[in-house]
């Protein structure tokens, strides 16, 4: 159940232009300050977990592993994604309380 109010929130996000997608974008939005919140997909490769979870541990910026690379694509409005940064506050808290709903559930 969870999982839907996140991909819709990330999906309002996006509509309101308020996400950057891809490797390049996220890492430069992480970079400079303006990511509130990064979600990586599951199927990704171990070396870009790897990269996105050592920067924004670096940079204090909350990390996900979320879904596929298809269904971030698909919700984000493009054709399959790796990465996602949320660059609104009020999107990234939603989205954060959410993740962390479904987490305490998966245990």
């Amino acid at each position: 159940m969870n999982s839907k109010k996140i991909y819709s929130m990330i999906s309002l996000c996006a509509k309101a232009g308020r996400l950057v997608s891809g490797n390049f974008s996220v890492e430069k939005a992480v970079k400079n300050g303006s990511a509130c919140a990064v979600i990586v997909a599951c199927d990704a490769a171990h070396n870009t977990k790897k990269l996105f979870d050592q920067k924004c541990n670096f940079y204090e910026i909350p990390y996900f592993e979320f879904g596929d690379k298809d269904s971030l694509g698909k919700f984000v409005g493009k054709e399959f994604r790796t990465s996602i940064a949320i660059l609104d506050e009020g999107f990234a808290k939603q989205i954060i309380k959410y993740m962390s709903l479904s987490e305490n559930m998966e245990v």
